[in-house]
């Protein structure tokens, strides 16, 4: 038996219909890319939960022990609060460790998780759910929807911590970064918390290592996108004839995921309306994962209206837990 209260799942946010748009204005861009967004069916969230198990995706680890040894920290920089909002919350492990790290709790909290992928939603829930003093509410859709409906919707007095981890915030390029922490600093009060997770800057070996694993994990991850166009929009992609590969853009400081047509062929896709040609060696883009210098996310965070209290590294300098508080005007969103 718990005290735990029922959990609240929102309608889902995604359409086939906006999916199926989606799909026909990206493979038309040129370079030809899909949204990372979209990786993440229950099938892609499996596949995402493997690779954070990997010896060479060492992200999911680093920023694990880095909560543990520092949970106690947070929650007393974060004094009184009365809410947590996870964005992007995966299986729940990281909260989970972070409230069980951090000692005897002093509040009952109510936990929000937004997310894309109701699969993800579904095990975080089951992870956190059960936890004594804790309500969890989970909903499907966009962070910055989430946001504004947390924003709206406030009621219980108290601070707010907001989770933002596993470098999620890698994957919006530098105009989008900014103005999803304008979107985050718009939806908090003064002296509400903001916990960010970012992967760092290191050699090009070990970032390449990370996105093209020796085990293939990654390539099925990736490939899987084109099995759920085929599933979900009646697509004929031919899923053997494209390699996965990662490559290290330094000008840009991301890594880059692109899927390649091993030879000329012509894909498709009856229900995006849209069909088309792509040539050998041809590629599909299908993410980017941004890296950052240390430094960096203090300016990027300062810029947006939050004081940061502290920043924290792993013992190799390759992750980065940094804790800000909102504590001027939010800018406009």
């Amino acid at each position: 038996m718990s005290d735990a209260h029922p959990i609240a799942v929102a309608p889902a946010a995604q359409s086939l219909e906006q999916f199926a748009a989606d799909v026909r204005h990206y493979l038309a861009l040129t370079p030809r890319q899909l949204p990372s967004k979209y990786l993440y069916d229950p099938l892609g969230s499996a596949l995402f939960d493997a690779i954070t198990q990997l010896p060479w995706y060492s992200l999911t680890r680093a920023e694990a022990g880095l909560l543990q040894a520092h949970a106690a920290d947070i929650f007393d920089a974060a004094d009184r609060v009365t809410t947590i909002l996870e964005l992007g919350p995966g299986s729940g492990d990281k909260l989970l460790t972070l409230i069980h790290s951090g000692g005897a709790q002093r509040e009952p909290l109510d936990v929000r998780l937004i997310d894309v992928s109701p699969s993800a939603l579904a095990r975080a829930t089951r992870t956190l759910g059960g936890l004594p003093g804790i309500r969890v509410a989970a909903y499907e859709d966009r962070y910055e929807a989430g946001l504004e409906r947390f924003r709206t919707e406030r009621r219980r007095p108290g601070r707010a911590l907001v989770m933002f981890l596993g470098s999620n915030i890698g994957n919006f390029d530098p105009p989008g970064r900014e103005a999803f922490l304008r979107c985050v600093r718009a939806a908090l009060l003064p002296s509400d918390v903001l916990l960010l997770g970012t992967d760092l800057v290191k050699g090009e070996r070990d970032l390449v290592l990370a996105y093209e694993d020796p085990l293939g994990v990654t390539a099925a991850f990736n490939r899987n996108l084109l099995v759920r166009i085929n599933r979900e929009l009646q697509g004929d992609f031919n899923v053997g004839a494209f390699v996965h590969r990662a490559v290290w853009n330094s000008d840009h400081s991301r890594v880059e995921m692109h899927l390649v047509s091993r030879r000329p062929q012509h894909v498709r896709i009856p229900a995006a309306e849209f069909d088309f040609r792509m040539a050998d060696g041809e590629i599909i883009w299908t993410e980017s994962s941004y890296k950052y210098l240390a430094p960096d996310v203090v300016a990027a965070l300062e810029r947006h209206g939050f004081r940061v209290l502290t920043q924290w590294m792993d013992a190799r300098e390759s992750f980065a837990l940094t804790l800000a508080q909102a504590h001027t005007d939010p800018p406009s969103v």
